[in-house]
């Protein structure tokens, strides 16, 4: 017996006891995570990692829906959570096979408690704003020195025109871009009336002509190589965008601001879908995931702030001390987060999406 577990030891544990290779198979955002890590975690359980991305909502929730979608760990935002909780999509988490749940952040927790009761189904795993990133110098060029401080930089026709020429990204996101263009208007950027969508949809319909392209991953890559010049974007997308420009010294320099108006808080969590193939294996690595070292490297890959509080020390100064990343109290304040609309308003949200995106 000890020669065969010490076999199995030097086979990394990859295969149990019947034989079988032990896997897990994850669906996450697109450059979410340390790829180290992920190396890490199977040289340390012999769990075999297959990893696949996507970049947006709709599509991990089309799977999900559709049901054996193979997979036992995703990371769907909070208000699609809530909608997928309600629909039966997924297990609850068995805790006492998450020595590190303790480390999860409070206050992240309570805000993601909001969409999951009493956190039973998700851990938090990325938090973060929506907000408008831009290359310095090419906005600079067309408006002068006074920087992006506004939503009615962007949010007025007039005024984005002045960035068409140069290219303007926008998130293909309707969750963001409706409730960010609801509490421009002064109205509930929680707001479940038909009537209020359609009055985001009016005003964001009539930025059309003025955007290049919807999307919510290539902005990163356009920005970084000076394709564009603005995106209404995600915060740790735009501190990679700015990496990567650094990292090719191409002379592009990337920022992004909060406006002062505020903007809209999200919450990616873990969760692991009711058919998964490998429960065990998923809750092993969602526990990885929630240890301060591993949290912590993986913010420092993707730019965003994670869901456990002791990461924040090993974080690396430049992130861990960007109000942008980890906003300080005044600006968290003017944050807001939303819930999932209920299936007759969803009609109504795709439906206005569409006109938003085709500008009719």
């Amino acid at each position: 017996m000890r020669i065969l577990a010490a076999c199995l030891l030097l086979l990394g544990g990859a295969v149990g006891a019947w034989g079988a290779e032990r896997v897990v198979n994850i669906f996450n955002w697109s450059d979410y995570i340390d790829p180290r890590a992920l190396e890490d975690f199977t040289r340390e359980t012999g769990v075999k990692v297959v990893y696949d991305t996507y970049d947006s909502n709709e599509i991990l929730e089309t799977r999900l829906l559709a049901g054996s979608s193979g997979y036992d760990v995703v990371v769907p935002s909070a208000t699609f959570l809530q909608r997928q909780i309600k629909a039966g999509v997924y297990r609850p988490l068995d805790k006492s096979k998450l020595k590190n749940i303790d480390n999860v952040w409070p206050e992240i927790a309570q805000r993601l408690a909001r969409y999951d009761p009493s956190n039973a189904h998700a851990a938090p795993y990325m938090w973060f704003t929506t907000g408008v990133a831009y290359n310095v110098a090419k906005i600079k060029e067309r408006i002068g020195d006074k920087p992006i401080a506004s939503w009615d930089q962007v949010l007025k026709p007039e005024n984005l025109r002045k960035f068409a020429d140069c290219g303007v990204y926008v998130l293909d996101s309707p969750e963001d871009m409706f409730s960010i263009a609801l509490n421009y208007l002064k109205l509930d950027p929680n707001s479940k009336e038909p009537g209020d969508i359609r009055r985001a949809a009016d005003l964001l319909s009539g930025l059309r002509r003025h955007i290049k392209k919807f999307h919510s991953s290539e902005y990163i890559n356009a920005l970084a190589n000076g394709d564009i010049c603005l995106a209404i974007g995600w915060a740790g997308d735009s501190f990679q965008a700015r990496n990567r420009a650094r990292e090719a010294a191409n002379g592009v320099e990337i920022n992004y601001v909060i406006p002062q108006e505020g903007t809209l808080m999200s919450i990616d969590s873990l969760a692991i879908p009711k058919d998964a193939p490998h429960p065990d294996e998923a809750h092993l690595f969602i526990d990885y995931l929630l240890r301060p070292e591993v949290a912590a490297r993986n913010t420092k890959i993707a730019n965003f702030a994670n869901g456990v509080a002791a990461s924040r020390p090993l974080v690396d100064k430049e992130i861990a001390e960007n109000p942008a990343i980890y906003p300080d109290a005044a600006t968290m304040k003017r944050l807001f987060t939303v819930t999932a609309p209920d299936q007759p308003l969803q009609k109504v949200v795709t439906r206005e999406w569409t006109r938003v995106k085709t500008g009719r």
